[in-house]
């Protein structure tokens, strides 16, 4: 079932390649992507499964790809074109630390270290945090964080693995402990986003940007939070990460509805109309797969995120995967982006696509993807 998945999912990888050469994928909607430069906070999931792809098969024909797109990263980089934002990580752990994970290439080293750098600038010693989005003394999101920074910090902790440079582990440390103790609410729901006061950190709300309503559950950010927690523990050996990455993923796994895959939030009404997101079941999907080799054999979680991977996934694949659509774009239907605002509600989604194929290839070869060594 995974292998005939995966074999559907490159070659759709590679029709695009061919079809959009230089160009990358953005959201919009009519069930396709629209190709253009790199400009926004995603593209790094197109490059990434050209590095999952070559994993997979070993076709020079990926990896030729992926490798052709590093010096467009670097001239993003270099000329700080869209980086006032926390993203940093999405776009350069999977197109430049890929590259250099699988073929040592010290260029890729170079740019990804140069991408972290560009990450750190954005921590604000007095508030304690990496600053979501904005420049430094932004009104309305200087003192703000957002769970999606959690699968940022791994490009931080690489980096330090890297050079021994403190400041890298440590300001991922610092945001990774401050998200946890205020986006994580006491029942294991999540908020999307928290705002301090960004001259003395001071606590000030929660709040929500995607999600139904400010004390609403996300789920995407929700599962953000259950694979980055995982990611967390895996760097750092903090217990309480892994503790809480588990309780996220009790949370999301028991306000699933019948078919296993989560609508766009866990509290807005449903009604046959309520959009689903299917990226952020296959995000769950990868951080379950994470979980499941963090904790032990015996471990009296297993067979619950056992199952509840085996459902989401069998689900993803059979009623979700464009497997029906040979000459369609995307990996996944009914994603959704920014329901709330109108904007792609149900249609691809490039994330989507990357951790669907992240865990599909981790359930079939082990591949694990580019979050770690």
């Amino acid at each position: 079932m995974w292998q005939a998945a995966i074999e559907d999912a490159i070659l759709k990888v590679k029709n695009n390649i061919i079809k959009h050469p230089g160009k990358l994928p953005h959201i919009t909607e009519g069930q396709c992507y629209e190709w253009g430069d790199n400009g926004d906070w995603i593209e790094g999931f197109h490059i990434g499964m050209m590095w999952l792809a070559n994993e997979y098969g070993q076709d020079p024909f990926y990896k030729e790809a992926a490798e052709s797109y590093l010096a467009n990263f670097k001239d993003r980089l270099d000329r700080h074109v869209a980086l006032d934002h926390h993203d940093i990580g999405f776009l350069y752990s999977l197109s430049a630390v890929a590259q250099w994970k699988i073929t040592g290439s010290e260029e890729a080293r170079a740019v990804a270290l140069s991408a972290a750098d560009t990450l750190v600038a954005r921590w604000r010693p007095k508030a304690g945090i990496i600053q979501a989005w904005g420049k430094e003394g932004d009104p309305e999101n200087g003192g703000r964080i957002i769970i999606d920074c959690l699968l940022n910090l791994p490009l931080l902790f690489w980096a330090y693995e890297q050079t021994g440079e403190k400041r890298y582990y440590e300001i991922a440390y610092e945001h990774a402990l401050k998200s946890q103790k205020f986006l994580v609410r006491g029942d294991a729901s999540s908020y999307h986003t928290f705002y301090f006061d960004p001259e003395n950190g001071h606590a000030l709300r929660g709040g929500t940007h995607q999600g139904y309503q400010d004390g609403s559950t996300w789920t995407r950010g929700q599962a953000w939070g259950i694979y980055g927690f995982a990611l967390a523990y895996r760097y750092t050996k903090n217990a309480s990460f892994l503790d809480t990455s588990r309780r996220l993923a009790h949370y999301f796994i028991e306000h699933l509805p019948e078919d296993h895959v989560a609508y766009w939030d866990f509290d807005v009404p449903v009604d046959s109309a309520t959009p689903r997101d299917s990226s952020a079941s296959a995000i769950t999907a990868c951080g379950l797969l994470e979980l499941l080799e963090l904790i032990g054999e015996n471990d009296p979680d297993r067979n619950v995120f056992e199952a509840a991977l085996q459902n989401s996934m069998e689900s993803l694949v059979k009623n979700y995967a464009t497997t029906d659509l040979p000459e369609a774009e995307g990996l996944l239907k009914h994603g959704s982006y920014h329901v709330r605002g109108d904007r792609a509600p149900d249609d691809y989604m490039v994330w989507g696509d990357y951790y669907y194929l992240e865990a599909l290839v981790r359930m079939e070869k082990g591949i694990k993807g580019y979050w770690y060594e």
